[in-house]
């Protein structure tokens, strides 16, 4: 693997070294993970829709993602790597943190699943020849030093008329008393640090810096804990958790 070197559009050695240290519990339901794991299934729904609707693909093919070239940015254990793959997509994960890269690779392996794993930005992807059909930005851009960059260069991997689907969160008040005050100092469901505030992103700021990318956001969606059902839910309400779809402009 290659060593981390920081640069612009890369997370602070901070946020690396604290995901690393997480890195064995990606796959643990039960673990530090379990958060993520109760989100996935709204995520992957998600996801599946939209690539499904942006490239008129049958949602009811066993494979309907065969030939896609999807890249996942900060992709961690691989917990979205996997369902890609097992749809048909041609799938590269990339992230920053060592440990994480080694662990998605050892559960691959595990899964018989050809996903390439690879430690690097995606400033340094840039520099390669290789472009990609969807990108996905799940919870990444929240935690980058320098946000307008990184989404640039995210663009710049986007094949003409390629989509990025990302999620995030909201700074707004709301978010601040879910997000950091309930979900990591009452319920504990997160470390707490897990999250700075200050460094949410508005879709408005959002929707700026994928302009400034040359991508539209075309589609945006609310993502809410139903405490009755015990699962995340599709809503329109956009104050905390938040996804979206951008599409490069040819």
């Amino acid at each position: 693997m290659e060593a981390y070197q920081h640069d612009k559009t890369g997370s602070t050695p901070q946020e690396i070294a604290k995901f690393e240290a997480l890195a064995q519990e990606w796959w643990d339901r039960g673990g530090k993970f379990k958060p993520l794991h109760k989100f996935n299934p709204v995520r992957l729904r998600y996801i599946r829709d939209q690539i499904c609707r942006h490239f008129d693909y049958d949602k009811a093919a066993f494979v309907p993602f065969k030939g896609l070239r999807l890249l996942d940015i900060g992709c961690g254990g691989g917990l979205l790597c996997e369902p890609m793959a097992r749809l048909g997509a041609n799938v590269t994960g990339v992230d920053i943190g060592t440990a994480n890269i080694e662990a998605a690779q050892i559960h691959a392996a595990t899964q018989d699943l050809p996903i390439t794993y690879r430690c690097a930005t995606a400033e340094s992807l840039k520099e390669e020849k290789g472009r990609f059909d969807v990108i996905l930005n799940m919870e990444v851009v929240e935690h980058v030093a320098h946000p307008t960059d990184f989404i640039a260069a995210c663009a710049d991997l986007l094949t003409p008329n390629g989509i990025m689907i990302m999620a995030t969160l909201n700074r707004t008040r709301k978010s601040y008393a879910l997000a950091i005050i309930g979900a990591e100092y009452i319920l504990r469901w997160l470390p707490r640090g897990t999250h700075d505030w200050h460094h949410f992103i508005t879709p408005q700021e959002l929707e700026s810096m994928l302009a400034a990318a040359h991508c539209a956001l075309t589609q945006s969606t609310g993502v809410s804990f139903n405490p009755l059902l015990g699962q995340w839910q599709i809503t329109g309400d956009l104050s905390v958790n938040y996804m979206g779809v951008a599409q490069k402009q040819i």
